[in-house]
């Protein structure tokens, strides 16, 4: 396979990413039971002064969250760009960003969110392969 085809697919694959995490980002606060709720409740309702105005810990997690969106939007535009003028020293750091950051979601999130990161961040390794080899 072309490394094209390679960084396409990652680029899907972390197109699909996104849309789980902005289904995510948008329902949070949905709880499926009474001890979710109550901690969901708590997130909302203890507020603290932080940086001159009155926070939330949910305020950090949504804005977190809807930042994620933002980062995950980008690192599906750039895999998309760099299928057509790949860079393969671009390519590999992204690569390596990718697994690292499958890891972090495997460890703190959950495997599917990780299985995204992971099978973009090989098809992008695999894609530096590729490159490597037709430069050769």
């Amino acid at each position: 396979m072309k490394a094209k085809l390679f960084l396409r697919m990652a680029s899907i694959l972390m197109l699909l990413h996104t849309a789980g995490h902005t289904i995510g980002a948008c329902t949070w606060n949905q709880a499926p039971n009474a001890a979710v709720k109550q901690v969901i409740d708590g997130m909302l309702s203890n507020r603290f002064e932080f940086m001159g105005r009155s926070a939330s810990i949910a305020d950090f997690y949504q804005g977190y969250g809807y930042g994620m969106i933002g980062v995950l939007l980008m690192i599906t535009t750039v895999l998309w760009l760099l299928s057509t003028e790949p860079s393969p020293r671009i390519v590999l750091v992204f690569g390596l960003f990718l697994l690292f950051f499958g890891i972090i979601e495997f460890i703190y999130f959950f495997p599917l969110a990780a299985g995204f990161s992971l099978l973009a961040g090989i098809a992008t390794l695999l894609a530096y392969r590729q490159l490597l080899t037709t430069k050769i």
